[in-house]
């Protein structure tokens, strides 16, 4: 009987893999075969849908794409939101209202919700869960339910090259300039100039870069070390490969 037991334990076991390995399998597909580019838009029909860009699958609710424009080699992850005008089938005119720049990164889960124009400048990369927003709600009748109220809508900018941690929120009339920092969980709203970091909510700039004295205040960690130019991506899975053997032949050694 235990030897029943057993037999049937190991072949439960097998049967658990061969489907799990099947089920990845299949969404890995699922999710090549969902993802949006120029070759392959789906029904997404964006006025602009540069070479190079992918939204990957599921996306998010995608609406207003005739007034979506998105630049090339942009990384949109999954459950990304971007929508152009309060609800869908609005007639917009004329104008592009929601712009990605060349290279931007959406984080997972992000949002871009663009009510009145939204430019989000090239190389600019977001983490998780960001939320820009060009519209807010208003509560200036205290009888009036906070959701009933007409809401305020005001255009958004941001600059190239900036960052914009997991959870940061941009609000509507912001304008970030260059190359701006924004720490994890702020909530951006006003002018922030170029080559500044901002945190907190309300966020407030906590560092910037002067041309003569550099970072004020000054960086606590010393800058990176950029990896040359001719080395290859074979050579750094080489040197990858190497460090982690060293590293396991280190930790066997007795201290």
């Amino acid at each position: 009987m235990p030897r029943n037991r057993n037999t049937f334990s190991s072949l439960a076991a097998w049967r658990r893999r061969v489907l799990a390995r099947a089920v990845q399998g299949g969404w890995r597909w699922v999710q090549r075969a969902g993802s949006v580019t120029a070759e392959h838009p789906g029904k997404l029909r964006f006025r602009r849908l540069g070479a190079g860009t992918r939204l990957a699958f599921p996306q998010g609710t995608v609406f207003g794409e005739p007034w979506i424009e998105i630049g090339e080699c942009c990384i949109i992850a999954e459950q990304v939101t971007l929508t152009a005008g309060m609800l869908p089938d609005l007639d917009l005119g004329a104008d592009t209202v929601l712009t990605l720049g060349d290279g931007v990164v959406l984080g997972r889960g992000s949002h871009v919700i663009a009510d009145a124009k939204v430019t989000i400048g090239s190389d600019t990369y977001c983490g998780p869960y960001v939320y820009i927003t060009s519209t807010n709600h208003s509560y200036d009748d205290p009888d009036e339910p906070v959701g009933r109220q007409w809401p305020r809508s005001e255009p958004v900018s941001i600059g190239p090259g900036c960052w914009l941690g997991t959870g940061a929120v941009v609000l509507p009339g912001a304008r970030l300039g260059r190359n701006v920092v924004v720490a994890a969980g702020a909530v951006v709203r006003g002018e922030v100039p170029d080559h500044s970091v901002v945190a907190g909510a309300p966020a407030k700039v906590v560092r910037s870069w002067d041309r003569e004295k550099g970072w004020q205040p000054p960086l606590r960690t010393p800058a990176p070390t950029p990896i040359p130019e001719h080395v290859t991506p074979e050579q750094l899975a080489a040197l990858a490969v190497w460090e982690a053997r060293r590293a396991g032949s280190s930790e066997s050694v007795p201290s």
